[in-house]
């Protein structure tokens, strides 16, 4: 698809499902909130965590441009992604894709979670057009940094946030 002007809106596919070593990454599915809602909690500073929309949820997962991603380890949820493909004007109409929430539960961390449910992520990413993929990363959680890099992800920008 890269080179070509891409008339119809980017899709990922309707479902993904892998295995990858002991883990399989698969897309959420609607059953999934409770344990992703748990997950997410590791996102965000206590004083900010709030629950989870479950209506929230359910449109992410209507959405042909966006894909939550789990990972499971004997069938135990232990980690998760959100995928997000763009539309795009330049690059021909090629779509890019954003790569928000990812969090694996702290006792699974440096086991090859994140890495399993980033290869996903890229591969669905390619799939859909994508001509790039953005990921940002939080300055204090540079423990996550260096496995961005050895997924090849640079840091060739500067990036700014304003909260609303």
């Amino acid at each position: 698809m890269s080179g070509a002007d891409h008339r119809s809106a980017p899709r990922l596919a309707a479902r993904f499902s892998a295995q990858v070593g002991e883990l399989e990454v698969r897309s959420a599915a609607t059953a999934d909130f409770d344990e992703l809602e748990r997950l997410l909690a590791f996102l965000v500073d206590p004083v900010d965590r709030q629950p989870a929309s479950r209506r929230v949820f359910l449109r992410m997962l209507a959405d042909p441009r966006r894909m939550v991603l789990v990972a499971l380890l004997d069938a135990r949820m232990v980690g998760t992604l959100d995928l997000i493909v763009v539309d795009n004007p330049t690059h021909n109409g090629a779509p890019w894709a954003a790569i928000e929430n990812v969090v694996v539960e702290p006792d699974q961390r440096r086991r090859g979670v994140a890495r399993a449910l980033l290869a996903s992520a890229l591969e669905l990413a390619k799939g859909a057009g994508c001509y790039k993929v953005q990921l940002v990363s939080g300055t204090g959680r540079s423990e996550a940094h260096p496995l961005y890099e050895e997924m090849g992800f640079d840091s060739p920008v500067r990036g700014f946030r304003r909260y609303l």
